[in-house]
C-alpha cells in the first residue's frame, strides 16, 4: 500500500529505475517459478508439515531460493514506485524476517530430518550461492538426496498455476502503479 501512497522521488532518469525494478520483479518472480515447480504446492503451507527434501533445481544452489525471490520483488516494485529509501528499508526489514523465519525452519528440519538435512545444510548455502553449491552430485550427476526417491518437476501448468495469485499480484501491482503515475 505505501507504493502507492507515498509520492515517489523526483529522479533524472526514471526510466532507468522504471527498468531495474522491472528486472528486479521478473528476476524474482522466475526464481519463484523455478523453485515453485521442484518443490510444489508444499511451498504453501503454514504448518510444520514436513514434505520430501528438495536438492534439484534452484535448491541445489541455495536453500531458500522462494525468499530470495519474495525479496527481489518487492525491491523491484520499490524501485519500479521511485521509492529508493524504501527499497532499502524492504531489503532488510525482509532481510531480518526472513533470517528469523528460516532459522526456525532449519531448526524444525533438523529435527524432523536429521542427518540428511544437515548434511543438506553443509553442501548448500542459505543465500547465495557459491561454484561448489550443486546440492551435491553422485557419479551419475543426480543429487545425493535424489537417489532414494526421485522426485519429478511439477509441469509448467501446475507451476503457474500454484503462482498465479503471485503472477496476477504482479500484473494488478504494475497496473496500479501505471495509475498513480498518471495522477
Amino acid at each position: 500500500m505505501a507504493l502507492l501512497l507515498i509520492p515517489g522521488q523526483h529522479l533524472t532518469k526514471p526510466w532507468l529505475f522504471d527498468a531495474l525494478g522491472a528486472a528486479l520483479v521478473a528476476a524474482g518472480e522466475w526464481i519463484r517459478l523455478w523453485a515453485v515447480r521442484h518443490i510444489g504446492v508444499i511451498s504453501r503451507t503454514r504448518s510444520d508439515r514436513v514434505g520430501p527434501l528438495v536438492a534439484t533445481g534452484p535448491f541445489a544452489h541455495v536453500r531458500n531460493p522462494l525468499y530470495i525471490g519474495n525479496m527481489a520483488l518487492w525491491v523491484g516494485f520499490a524501485l519500479s514506485a521511485h521509492l529508493l529509501w524504501l527499497a532499502l528499508l524492504i531489503a532488510v526489514v525482509i532481510g531480518i524476517e526472513y533470517h528469523a523465519i528460516v532459522r526456525w525452519e532449519e531448526h524444525l528440519l533438523v529435527s524432523r530430518r536429521g542427518d540428511e538435512y544437515r548434511a543438506y545444510m553443509a553442501r548448500v548455502p542459505r543465500w547465495m550461492p557459491t561454484a561448489t553449491s550443486r546440492g551435491g552430485r553422485d557419479g551419475d550427476g543426480l543429487a545425493i538426496a535424489d537417489r532414494a526417491a526421485r522426485p519429478v518437476a511439477f509441469s509448467w501448468r501446475e507451476t503457474f498455476y500454484s503462482e498465479r495469485g503471485t503472477l496476477i499480484a504482479i500484473a494488478a501491482g504494475y497496473l496500479l502503479l501505471w495509475v498513480k503515475s498518471r495522477l
